[in-house]
């Protein structure tokens, strides 16, 4: 099975000039046979070398300390992301997860390309690596009691081995090649072998595996496709030294993993179609179904993949929100593999690898607000024209153009806030009062200067602070009564207060009898302590013929800053009552005092209402 696809796959290819000339035929053969064996035996010398490194690499991987579990490490090489890279959990069995024990790394890269959290073991890398630089790195860690400084585990080698991306074309080993063949020969007669390289891992998918082809030189040579060696097309009546001595070949060597290429707008959304990538089987029905999956790379969380059920094509989808000014390119490695394999055929080839590389395209975005919402506090006795707050908005494209800013006046009808055009300082266009609104909704726009559509808003909740302004009343109306026979010091009445301001600690009330009622005064008051007050007879008899309604005037004050305070009236009848302290029988005059109606008025009103109803 094969990765390709139609139009998109742009594998790395490099191009050689091979100038063939056709000799007489006593000249070629040793010339011939020196080169191609010359070529041949350079590039399998490297392979061997590389091969027993990796090995090497593994070995050392497992020859661990009994006292430490980890796994396997490997981290994709040309990691681009913006934060450190995750590689694994360094971990020993001494440590209990109680804080006590730290863990210490050492060796190639330590403390530079690789950091480990000393309290929980995790390894990560700070910077992109080159796995053709350096494909393996080889570290030691050890845990110490932190108290004491005192190893718990010997230290232990570990490797972190590097996987390959494609990110490296073939590279022939000379630039001009110069070979000959004797005329008259005859066809497939070998002319030379040419050899290119990639520094591409050879071991980890298809990165440098080439093919060569022809791109100049038909229909006189041919190139074997594996090897890299050119060898005649036509018979020996064209290869006529007389008709033409000279010959340019150009050969293309390309890498047999190719690459995928797609671009997205960074205003894509999540589940948005990036690109479809082919893969080839020559089985059928069941056993040609495909399988796509995202294995590596810096665009594993911003990209999905899927099978497309009717072509069994690999569909990618955006699969996070993009932005080209923070990240312009992904680079992914893409797993297809059969989903059915016959268990009799497992070593078959049921999977290859493709790499994918996936540009942001840069699209003209409106200003970004740094925040989603603002919330901003003002006290209500601000004084007109100071600054409650402010926002701040960027351009987010390349280009940064400077923004304006402007208050959405359908948020603000009555024009009680404006804000500065360059600064965005948010500030006062009226006194504002708590007890009327204490919470203030308006929306802030966002311009650029040159592109007036380029718009956006931001929500800002002003929330008016309390200060002590108001003075406390009376929770109600009050009115009670007295009996004609009663005892002294006999509670009547509880009252209580209520006050518009808001203090963060809570109200606090005080109660008192006013000084203009302390002379002589009838009544008392006394201070419950709990915002309520008592009152209480100051004597035990009490006349209604002598006077049927009393006025008990009580300062409540507040225990805020600055005090406020005010004085309430309580109006009290005097009434007939039984031996229960039930009351019997009261004055007309007293009935009516309490809404505030002398007898006076009432005769008044009681006479028009007569008249009217007379006529």
């Amino acid at each position: 099975m094969r990765t390709s696809h139609v139009d998109s796959m742009l594998p790395w290819t490099l191009l050689c000039l091979v100038c063939v000339t056709v000799d007489a035929l006593s000249l070629t053969r040793v010339r011939d046979r020196d080169i191609s064996t010359a070529g041949r035996t350079d590039g399998q010398q490297g392979d061997r070398t590389t091969t027993e490194t990796l090995k090497q690499g593994r070995w050392l991987l497992n020859r661990v300390k009994r006292g430490w579990m980890w796994n396997q490490f490997s981290i994709q090489e040309e990691y681009t992301g913006t934060e450190y890279l995750y590689i694994g959990k360094l971990q020993s069995d001494v440590d209990h997860g109680d804080g006590t024990v730290k863990y210490v790394l050492s060796g190639d890269g330590a403390g530079s390309v690789f950091v480990i959290d000393e309290n929980n073991g995790d390894l990560h890398a700070t910077r992109r690596l080159d796995r053709e630089v350096k494909s393996y790195y080889t570290l030691r860690a050890t845990v110490i009691n932190k108290r004491t400084g005192h190893k718990l585990e010997p230290e232990t080698d570990f490797v972190i081995k590097l996987h390959d991306i494609n990110d490296n074309e073939p590279m022939f080993s000379q630039e001009l090649y110069l070979g000959s063949v004797p005329e008259r020969s005859a066809i497939g007669t070998s002319v030379i072998q040419v050899t290119a390289t990639d520094a591409d891992d050879s071991m980890y998918g298809n990165s440098a595996k080439l093919v060569y082809s022809i791109s100049q030189g038909h229909p006189y040579f041919s190139v074997d496709p594996n090897t890299g060696v050119i060898r005649t097309a036509l018979g020996p009546g064209d290869m006529d030294r007389e008709q033409r001595e000279h010959y340019q070949v150009v050969i293309e060597a390309k890498d047999m993993a190719g690459i995928f290429q797609f671009s997205v707008p960074e205003s894509s959304k999540p589940g948005t179609p990036v690109g479809r990538i082919r893969a080839t089987d020559k089985d059928i029905g069941q056993n040609a179904e495909m399988l796509f999956s995202i294995v590596s790379g810096d665009g594993m969380d911003m990209f999905d993949i899927s099978t497309d059920q009717e072509t069994q094509e690999g569909v990618i989808t955006v699969g996070k929100p993009l932005d080209y000014e923070r990240k312009r390119s992904y680079t992914v490695e893409i797993q297809v593999q059969n989903t059915e394999v016959d268990p009799r055929f497992p070593a078959m080839g049921s999977r290859d690898m493709a790499t994918v590389r996936i540009g942001v395209e840069d699209v003209d975005e409106a200003p970004l607000f740094n925040k989603a919402s603002y919330l901003m506090e003002a006290k209500e006795d601000m004084a007109v024209g100071a600054a409650v707050g402010s926002v701040s908005a960027v351009d987010p494209d390349a280009a940064h153009s400077p923004v304006r800013y402007s208050i959405d006046r359908r948020t603000d009808m009555d024009r009680l806030f404006n804000v500065h055009p360059g600064n965005g300082s948010v500030f006062l266009l009226m006194s504002l009062d708590r007890e009327q609104h204490a919470w203030h909704n308006i929306s802030v726009t966002a311009t650029e200067f040159n592109k007036p559509l380029q718009t956006s808003h931001v929500a800002v909740f002003i929330r008016l602070l309390d200060i002590n302004d108001n003075a406390p009343t009376f929770a109600t109306t009050y009115e009670t009564f007295v009996c004609e026979r009663t005892k002294t010091g006999q509670r009547i009445q509880t009252v209580s207060a209520v006050d518009a301001d808001e203090p963060a600690s809570g109200h606090r009330f005080f109660f008192s009898l006013a000084p203009e009622g302390t002379h002589r005064s009838n009544f008392t008051v006394r201070d419950n302590g709990d915002n309520t007050a008592g009152i209480l007879t100051r004597r035990s008899s009490y006349q209604r013929l002598q006077q049927s309604v009393y006025l008990v005037p009580v300062v409540i004050t507040d225990g805020d800053y600055p005090m406020q305070s005010s004085t309430g009236t309580l109006t009290v009848r005097v009434c007939s009552c039984d031996r229960h302290g039930n009351m019997e029988l009261c004055n007309a005059e007293a009935l009516t005092s309490s809404a505030g109606i002398s007898t006076g008025a009432l005769i008044a009103i009681l006479l028009c209402a007569i008249i009217l109803l007379s006529k």
